[in-house]
């Protein structure tokens, strides 16, 4: 008798969803932007509707936007500092 092995394959989309979301929060945890991304999340599970979320949406945007221009200038850096060693 012949068995076969059946697998099955769970949905690409899904795995990239999570894969996606997994990248997101690290993300979000490094920056330091964390306790404002939850306010946000709460904020909208209490509420459904983000335009009631403005104030938590602008302090997330400006955490994110603060921790991004840090992080450009200090790749610029370690760019400039080894270019010149070379």
């Amino acid at each position: 008798m012949i068995r076969f092995k059946i697998r099955i394959h769970s949905d690409p989309l899904k795995q990239r969803q999570k894969l996606q979301t997994e990248v997101w929060m690290r993300m979000i945890s490094r920056s330091g932007c964390a306790e404002l991304h939850y306010a946000l999340q709460d904020c909208m599970a209490e509420h459904q509707d983000w335009r009631k979320c403005q104030t938590q949406v602008q302090k997330f945007k400006g955490c994110m936007n603060t921790y991004q221009n840090t992080h450009k200038e200090q790749l610029l850096k370690q760019r400039t500092s080894a270019t010149q060693s070379a």
